[in-house]
């Protein structure tokens, strides 16, 4: 529930946002199932196209959770919360799927951030917020790369220390050695960076700054299904595999 603790209205447009996000996400994953433990050729799967789409809506998922901690009474509590039930997922795939377990899944990194964040919650303020969207906008571009190995824009791009790719502990990161696999895989550069831009643009949304559209739900079912994300996350992929279990 995105709600204004001080203002008193949820920005019920971005909940809507994220629940379509969340079930986009589903659909990925029933695809992304298909096609590697099934065998089932799924065309559209190779399509690049499929895949900016899927980062879009990956990426607004995350941005939304970035606005969320404005609204947070503890931040590094829900943080820690999170990244537990990362941790829980990584268990139950290296058990299930020990090829293609979570080691560093959408929820490890949400919850890495939200404790970040919270760490220093009184100091992310002294930028202003337009100044925070900005920096944080050009540094998510800046470090889209750095799991392909490269930073910055073109021209204008580098390649970190190959020493930062030949050890197995950054992978939190980005920075990952041949052969690294993760079948849920969210590192902190670039993904840290537009968590804190939506939190910069969170300080907009509580302060009802936003056009009036952000604070009425126009479609309930997907207005309440962003409400129960974290659940839905948890769920929806165990569900898919034993569905599958029976189909195939």
């Amino acid at each position: 529930m995105i709600r204004s603790k001080g203002k008193g209205r949820r920005a019920a447009f971005l909940d809507e946002v994220r629940g379509f996000a969340i079930l986009c996400m589903v659909v990925y994953h029933i695809v992304y199932d298909l096609k590697n433990f099934h065998g089932v050729d799924v065309p559209i799967f190779f399509e690049n196209w499929f895949h900016i789409v899927w980062a879009v809506f990956a990426g607004s998922f995350i941005f939304i959770s970035g606005v969320v901690c404005r609204y947070s009474q503890n931040n590094i509590k829900r943080g820690a919360q999170c990244f537990l039930l990362g941790m829980l997922i990584t268990f139950a795939t290296a058990l299930a799927v020990p090829d293609m377990s979570v080691l560093f899944g959408i929820l490890h990194m949400l919850g890495v951030c939200m404790v970040l964040y919270g760490l220093a919650e009184g100091l992310w303020d002294i930028i202003p917020a337009f100044v925070g969207i900005i920096i944080n906008a050009a540094l998510f571009a800046l470090t889209w790369n750095i799991r392909g190995g490269s930073a910055g824009i073109g021209d204008f791009s580098f390649a970190p220390p190959a020493a930062l790719y030949e050890t197995r502990l950054l992978f939190p990161f980005g920075f990952v050695t041949d052969g690294f696999v993760s079948s849920d895989y969210f590192p902190l550069l670039p993904w840290f960076f537009l968590f804190m831009a939506g939190s910069y643009f969170g300080v907009y949304v509580k302060e009802n700054q936003c056009p009036s559209f952000f604070y009425t739900a126009r479609v309930g079912f997907l207005a309440a299904t962003g409400r129960h994300t974290i659940w839905i996350y948890m769920l929806h992929q165990p569900i898919i595999m034993v569905i599958m279990s029976f189909i195939f």
